[in-house]
């Protein structure tokens, strides 16, 4: 049996994770990653205090140790600045991907070795399995409508080693189940939404706290003016509401189709396959990171874009330069710079990287 570290986050996904590896027999204790506590005012619901609260009782009813871990100047290090830095180059980064390399699977991980323990344990609905060559590898969660893998595409293969998801071998209903079998003090939270561990706060208002607004022309793929907008970073690609530009036809939607940052320009266009700038099958993958082999040449896999998306086929192309090329076979929907792109085989996750040409 393993000595395991579960990040216990005051949901009831974790706190089932707890649960079952205590269950199974392993020595187990919760940790609460203090990560943001909104010290700074910015408007929305930050529930740090009520999640340590409801970890705490988690951890009291299944009579194991708790503790808070402080990481708040590594959150805003490897998380925060990076959200905030990527959003002022006109690019739409991933935290939640980030947050669980850096953080969950990073200094928390890090953390629990230095403390001895073999394994950190989650509520992520994802599988863990091991390769015939004594390897690692992560399978799709067993429920296709919770199925988190693709935001654990960044994971090294250390990490990987290290991580337990006890939830993802079963469907959220079981869950539910298992939670009430236990008499878990969350059995009936609701899931929480939101940022990574920042909690029900708008992206607009974030971001206007650390970005300026920067006016400027929404304008169609003719160049013609439609309307203003408060700053790119405000928007990405593909958005359909928000952007303040109505369809004078009717049955159609203008969407966001390109950033023009050299002008500070929005492009909309209509939303339909046709659109410019819309649909791409072509595109550059770097910041490459596979979680077993690295696959040479060219290589056939499906490629999921982004987390609610279908992963579809594409041919895999390895340059010198450490990124890929990737073509899809059928067109895809606003491919955006900065997103994350998860590759798999099947069921399988074999890795991820960042958009950051798109053709």
């Amino acid at each position: 049996m393993a000595k395991v570290l579960v990040g216990l986050s005051g949901g009831v996904d974790s706190a089932v994770a707890a649960a079952l590896l205590l269950e199974q027999g392993h020595e187990v204790v919760a940790g609460y990653m203090k990560n943001w506590i909104n010290e700074e005012g910015i408007p929305g619901d930050c529930p740090w205090e009520q999640d340590i609260e409801d970890a705490h009782a988690v951890a009291k009813h299944l009579g194991i140790e708790f503790r808070v871990i402080d990481l708040i100047d590594a959150y805003r290090q490897r998380i925060v600045d990076y959200l905030i830095d990527g959003y002022r180059q006109g690019i739409t980064p991933n935290p939640d991907v980030w947050c669980n390399r850096e953080m969950k699977f990073g200094v928390f991980l890090d953390y629990a070795l230095s403390q001895e323990f073999s394994h950190v344990g989650t509520g992520h609905y994802a599988r863990r399995r091991t390769l015939s060559d004594g390897s690692a590898a992560i399978l799709r969660g067993a429920d296709p409508n919770k199925d988190q893998s693709y935001f654990l595409a960044m994971m090294t293969q250390n990490q990987t080693a290290h991580a337990l998801f006890p939830v993802g071998e079963m469907l959220k209903p079981e869950v539910r189940e298992v939670a009430q079998r236990f008499t878990l003090p969350v059995a009936q939270k609701k899931d929480s939404q939101g940022i990574c561990f920042i909690g029900a706060v708008k992206m607009s208002d974030f971001l206007r706290h650390y970005v300026p607004d920067q006016p400027g022309d929404i304008v169609d793929t003719e160049g013609k003016l439609r309307g203003r907008h408060q700053g790119l970073h405000l928007y990405t690609l593909g958005q359909r509401k928000g952007h303040g530009v109505a369809s004078p036809r009717e049955g159609l939607a203008y969407v966001v189709v390109a950033k023009d940052l050299a002008n500070n320009r929005l492009v909309v266009g209509w939303d339909t396959q046709d659109s410019p700038g819309l649909y791409a099958t072509h595109c550059v993958v770097g910041s490459l990171n596979w979680i077993n082999e690295s696959p040479k040449g060219q290589a056939l896999m499906e490629a999921q874009p982004r987390y609610r998306a279908k992963a579809e086929p594409c041919n895999v192309t390895a340059r010198d330069d450490g990124k890929c090329e990737v073509i899809f076979r059928t067109p895809q929907r606003a491919l955006s710079p900065g997103q994350i792109c998860a590759f798999y085989d099947g069921g399988r996750l074999l890795g991820g990287g960042v958009f950051e040409e798109v053709q």
